[in-house]
């Protein structure tokens, strides 16, 4: 089937672009030699950031999945928390072990977990979950997995925030092609063979619904300014290339601030259970929106 092929393309993607353990290695080697003041890592930080409020109990276990080279799990253990690094590929997270960036890790398909049902405080999915061919059926199983809440950080589908695009959707419903060329990535594939599944508010918000599950929270950021060289690009304040970049984003912030853009990514959290007033704090005050979901009234 369709998907099986994209997965198998995934699984040797790492391979092809880094054929040999030295080749690995050096890579670690490299992130380790470049030190923790550039641009990649800046930009690596808007993300991690995310997980701040989530991280405040020391001694809580997180999977993370689709996390290729480990550096998910190597944030979450800094932090004083427990992590199980895991991706359809193990071959770099074996080097990473080696490296000590993580302490444990596992090969897992996000759409049939091996873990047990709710054998992890919390599930991380970040910049992975628009590449599974069904990436509904690997929610699912986070869910499944997880105590207390899954966290997912994607692209964000800009046509629901994005009124004007909506109305000319609606319009031309009719006429694909005209849609297609205004709208240029409405369906965006990868080479790899997956389409680029991108997210939204109310998808989580209707997933949990009808879970039954208490609460989603949302944090919207604009961390997509990577390109080749960035690692090299330092972060001290007299740094020109940083500074455009710096105010590249201040611009998108603020227009996503006054709803004329939606966020390039959006950082979702699905809870199984409600977190502690403490937790709800932390996550309102590093700027997450909080959406309580009504229960049932036709089921106990």
């Amino acid at each position: 089937m369709q998907h099986n092929e994209s997965y198998n393309r995934h699984n040797k993607w790492y391979n092809t672009h880094f054929p040999s353990e030295s080749a690995k290695t050096d890579l670690y080697k490299k992130a380790k030699a470049t030190g923790q003041n550039n641009v990649a890592n800046w930009l690596q930080k808007l993300f991690f950031n995310c997980l701040d409020p989530l991280l405040n109990q020391k001694g809580q276990s997180w999977l993370t999945v689709g996390d290729a080279y480990g550096f998910d799990a190597q944030y979450i253990l800094n932090s004083g928390n427990k992590a199980l690094a895991t991706d359809l590929n193990t071959d770099f997270l074996n080097v990473a072990l080696k490296e000590g960036i993580i302490n444990a890790c596992a090969a897992e398909n996000a759409e049939k977990l091996l873990q047990e049902d709710n054998s992890f405080d919390f599930v991380l999915c970040k910049e992975s979950y628009h590449h599974f061919p069904r990436p509904y059926a690997a929610m699912y199983e986070m869910i499944r997995v997880a105590r207390s809440a899954v966290v997912v950080m994607e692209p964000q589908d800009p046509v629901i925030k994005m009124p004007l695009l909506l109305m000319l959707s609606n319009l031309f419903a009719q006429n694909g092609q005209f849609i297609n060329k205004l709208w240029k990535n409405r369906f965006s594939f990868e080479p790899v063979g997956n389409f680029v599944y991108k997210v939204s508010e109310r998808e989580f918000e209707k997933l949990a619904a009808g879970l039954g599950l208490p609460m989603v929270g949302f944090k919207k950021i604009n961390p997509n300014y990577w390109f080749k060289g960035t690692e090299s690009i330092s972060t001290d304040q007299y740094n020109w290339p940083f500074f455009f970049i710096k105010m590249k984003k201040f611009l998108f912030d603020t227009l996503v601030k006054l709803r004329v853009m939606p966020s390039q990514v959006l950082a979702a959290v699905i809870f199984k259970q409600l977190p502690d007033e403490h937790t709800i704090n932390l996550l309102k005050k590093s700027g997450y929106q909080l959406v309580y979901i009504p229960k049932n009234p036709y089921l106990n």
